[in-house]
């Protein structure tokens, strides 16, 4: 992942920025909007060429950040990554569906049988030539990623500061469990209940872990994951394995599938 820097000094233009949905819920977008106390001063950083959740107008051309939120999957969204990546000095990807293929990633397994059983038969003309839905990343190189579903508007304004201002922060590969340890939280798989933390990227602080709820992997699997061990500490506390591989495919499937570890 790399970093620029548009805000050199006083005189350095104003950075341009788009944003633009794909296959998604567009809730990652609407979470920027959350981030209250500061999107005024967020927005008096940048120069907000399009952004598909609040206008109607046709994309530009000229823009030097890129914001994607959503999986790819038709040829049109390929070919709008990639238009993306050719014009943008940083794509920054968002959400679970654009980092990992997220929700909509399920049906990257069998696409064919899945969307006869959505269209009862052949797809409307309108949805265009689908693919499986993929991460943004593997189609165009991605310059950084704000993880988990949705995001959080804070994650989002630490990674947007870093794409403007230029940062040689690295992705930590640790997983969440690091977290669960720091912030003294019981561990769920003591009480014998299914909990994905054990093999997926710290990213969120383990948020939904200290609101007394199992973590299901929405920020995707971390690269230092080890599957094999997770498995053994399912059998270790009576957790059905079965039922930890199908709790992966929630936010997992592209890469499962990819890798074929099921």
């Amino acid at each position: 992942m790399g970093a620029f820097s548009l805000i050199t000094d006083a005189e350095a233009r104003v950075p341009r920025v788009v944003v633009v949905g794909l296959a998604s819920c567009f809730g990652c977008q609407l979470q920027i909007t959350n981030a209250e106390e500061h999107l005024m001063e967020i927005l008096g950083q940048i120069d907000v060429r399009y952004w598909q959740l609040v206008t109607s107008e046709d994309g530009v051309e000229d823009f030097d950040v890129a914001i994607i939120e959503g999986a790819v999957t038709t040829r049109e969204s390929e070919e709008t990554c990639k238009f993306l990546r050719a014009h943008a000095a940083h794509v920054m990807a968002i959400g679970a569906c654009a980092c990992t293929g997220g929700v909509t990633g399920m049906a990257s397994d069998y696409l064919g049988a899945r969307t006869d059983l959505v269209y009862d038969g052949e797809a409307p003309d309108a949805c265009g030539e689908m693919i499986e839905p993929r991460p943004v990343s593997a189609v165009i190189d991605v310059d950084s990623e704000v993880r988990c579903c949705p995001i959080d508007p804070y994650d989002f304004v630490a990674a947007l500061q870093r794409a403007l201002y230029g940062s040689n922060r690295l992705p930590e590969p640790r997983t969440m469990c690091a977290d669960c340890k720091r912030n003294e939280t019981e561990c769920f798989f003591e009480q014998g209940v299914l909990c994905l933390g054990l093999v997926t990227q710290a990213a969120c602080g383990a948020r939904c872990v200290n609101l007394g709820r199992p973590c299901n992997g929405c920020a995707g699997m971390s690269s230092a994951a080890n599957l094999e061990a997770a498995r053994l500490s399912c059998e270790t506390y009576g957790v059905p394995v079965e039922s930890f591989d199908k709790a992966l495919e929630m936010f997992n499937q592209v890469k499962l599938t990819d890798s074929e570890t099921l």
